[in-house]
């Protein structure tokens, strides 16, 4: 599926990308911006680096091409097999381009990365420094033992 309308899209570090005008559209924020005549042929996107921002593009091209029955499952799969920097700079592109079936994919991911894990084992993935004193973490697990009991 290709229109015959393109787009650049700039990167905070200015790398671009000629993209499908239908493939730009995926972001809400960019939609925006077109419906409302404040971009003309090159749209600066200052949040988002180049490396997020061709990951983005392969997405939104993947679900704009693909037909309506197609399952995403293994291809959404395979695109958030990512580092989790990588997984990051994807969720925050996602938010501020508003593209929500990203966003919610990248979230989906990263709840699933805490899922069934601990305090500090989630502090221990995302290299979280535990900033309570002794006496802050003791209170903070009598206030919230309901959720550490197990039946």
């Amino acid at each position: 599926m290709s229109s015959s309308k393109t787009i650049v899209l700039k990167s905070s570090d200015g790398d671009t990308f000629e993209v499908d005008l239908a493939v730009a559209m995926k972001s809400q924020t960019i939609k925006q911006m077109i419906e409302n005549g404040g971009a003309d042929t090159t749209i600066d996107l200052p949040q988002v680096t180049g490396n997020t921002l061709s990951k983005v593009i392969e997405y939104c091209k993947k679900h704009v091409e693909a037909s309506d029955n197609v399952d995403f499952k293994l291809f959404d799969a395979d695109f958030m097999d990512v580092d989790q920097s990588a997984l990051l700079h994807l969720t925050e592109a996602a938010h501020y381009l508003s593209i929500e079936s990203l966003l919610d994919l990248a979230v989906q991911t990263i709840a699933d990365m805490i899922k069934g894990k601990t305090s500090e084992e989630i502090r221990e993935t995302f290299n979280i420094k535990n900033d309570f004193t002794p006496e802050q973490q003791e209170e903070v697990n009598r206030e919230n033992a309901w959720f550490f009991k197990q039946d």
